[in-house]
């Protein structure tokens, strides 16, 4: 199934030769955990997950056409 995928701030050089083009081919009965395990991110940097624009957990399954956004840890002043 295809999912839309967006890797925000430091997680985005992760996207490069995987899917640079903002779609992820995964088989049926995926999580999220499983797409950042696939695309080694670092678990200290997954911070914020959203799918479909609502907040989600890593043991969320996604689902044909789904939206999945991950964020780092976000700093400021």
């Amino acid at each position: 199934m295809k999912l839309e995928l967006k890797l925000f701030a430091t997680l985005r050089p992760y996207l490069k030769g995987t899917c640079e083009d903002g779609t992820l081919e995964v088989p049926d009965n995926t999580t999220v955990a499983d797409v950042i395990e696939l695309l080694k991110l670092p678990e200290e940097q997954v911070r914020l997950i959203f799918v479909n624009g609502r907040h989600a957990d890593r043991d969320r399954e996604l689902c044909a056409g789904d939206r999945l956004g991950i964020f780092p840890p976000v700093g400021g002043g």
